[in-house]
């Protein structure tokens, strides 16, 4: 107790008040709290990032636990934090600020059901792995029961940095947030470029340009590409161009800066794309053509055009995309490449005049482009009926092959008769 108390007398010149004596404030919680990131810092050399979003998680659950067992009010809370906040800089060092430990909580809270029923289960599997044949021996203190079931699980949870979970774990909707961790996972997105698809508010864009059976998909599997509709959103956010502030641009404008910001632009097409070639000339029956861009899908080996339109889409557009795609297919593609996709980016698209122009089943499909990041907001308004739309959907066809049941019951019991 003496230790604590000497601790916040010399962090008095702050003018924050906090009675030691006052419980649970004792010298055990703030102990606990210190070794658990003394012990993570032990184990940086195997990776900062697995050993500090253990600790995190951890320092939330003694959080939470924490102020349970105390009294449930706001004042509590902050005084909490605050002493924590204290000690923690003075025994460990800087960097545990009160907004730090919020973090920490907050982390806790969102990843403790999924995490619980999984890593803190007793494994029946006896083989170990690489971390706990390095664990110190002073894991053993059973305050660190759980910080080592979770490093030393097989199937670690956390597989991205802190830094990322800082973005994820303000991301409300379940499962918008479990898209983006599998998405960030398997892209090795950095944080950037996590955050720029958050912002762009990606999830919620795939997710309406999808049937809404597939939405849930999209949370438990992430982005899977298996047919060229799975490439499309909409619309296609393209900020990173800065040409919202132009007053005029041309086709030749919209494509420069593409070109220019072509890792950008390839972040936003999403997974397999390469870039092949800007405005590729062909000729055929000595007429000279020119294809704006062209990338090829390597996980739906296929090219992939690009056409680029500053107006709204009209039906001669969508014939010229017919004739390009129908020229790769017919002289570029090999035997063992499936069918070019065309893209038409347009400005204002109309969706009638797409069915109406192109035959069924054409390989050919128009996407809106925005200048500006989407309205948050609106789109999760539209997902969410689009959802409920989906749900009474559900019900309905349960009700009816219950009905059905029930009607063949019905003639099986007269054909008896």
């Amino acid at each position: 107790m003496k230790k604590v108390e000497k601790v916040i007398m010399q962090k008095n010149e702050n003018k924050l008040s906090l009675n030691i004596t006052d419980k649970p404030f004792t010298s055990e919680f703030f102990e606990k709290v210190a070794q658990i990131i003394e012990q993570s810092r032990r184990f940086a050399g195997y990776t900062v990032d697995l050993t500090m979003c253990a600790a995190y998680f951890e320092v939330g659950r003694i959080i939470v636990e924490e102020e349970q067992g105390g009294k449930a009010r706001a004042e509590y809370g902050n005084k909490l934090l605050a002493g924590l906040s204290m000690f923690l800089n003075a025994r460990v060092g800087k960097g545990y600020s009160e907004s730090t430990l919020r973090n920490a909580r907050k982390f806790y809270q969102v990843y403790s059901p999924s995490i619980q029923q999984t890593v803190f289960a007793e494994s029946t599997n006896t083989k170990k792995n690489q971390i706990q044949q390095t664990l110190s021996a002073e894991f053993k203190n059973s305050n660190f029961a759980n910080f080592k079931k979770m490093l030393s699980a097989d199937d670690y949870p956390f597989k991205l940095s802190w830094s990322h979970y800082l973005i994820l774990i303000r991301v409300h909707d379940i499962r918008a947030r479990k898209f983006y961790e599998i998405e960030a996972i398997k892209q090795q997105w950095s944080f950037r470029q996590l955050q720029r698809q958050v912002g762009s508010s990606l999830f919620e864009r795939l997710a309406l340009s999808r049937d809404k059976d597939e939405i849930l998909r999209l949370a438990s599997e992430g982005l899977v590409i298996e047919k060229p509709q799975d490439m499309l959103k909409n619309p296609l956010v393209l900020e990173f161009l800065d040409l919202a502030d132009s007053s005029s641009y041309s086709e030749t404008d919209l494509e420069t800066a593409l070109i220019n910001k072509l890792s950008k632009f390839l972040l936003e097409l999403g997974k397999g794309f390469l870039f092949e070639a800007r405005q590729k000339r062909f000729t055929f029956n000595e007429d000279h053509f020119k294809i704006d861009l062209i990338f090829y899908n390597r996980l739906l080996q296929c090219y992939v055009l690009f056409d680029l339109k500053i107006n709204k889409l009209k039906h001669q557009d969508l014939g010229q995309m017919q004739m390009y795609v129908n020229y790769f297919d017919r002289f570029v593609k090999t035997e063992k490449e499936n069918p070019t996709v065309g893209i038409l980016l347009c400005e204002e698209k109309n969706d009638s005049i797409v069915e109406l122009t192109l035959p069924e089943g054409a390989n050919i499909y128009a996407s809106e482009y925005s200048f500006y990041l989407p309205d948050k907001t609106l789109l999760q308004e539209k997902l969410a009926e689009w959802v409920d739309e989906f749900e009474v959907e559900q019900e309905m066809v349960g009700l009816q092959t219950v009905v059905d049941d029930n009607d063949v019951s019905e003639e099986e019991t007269v054909d008896e008769q």
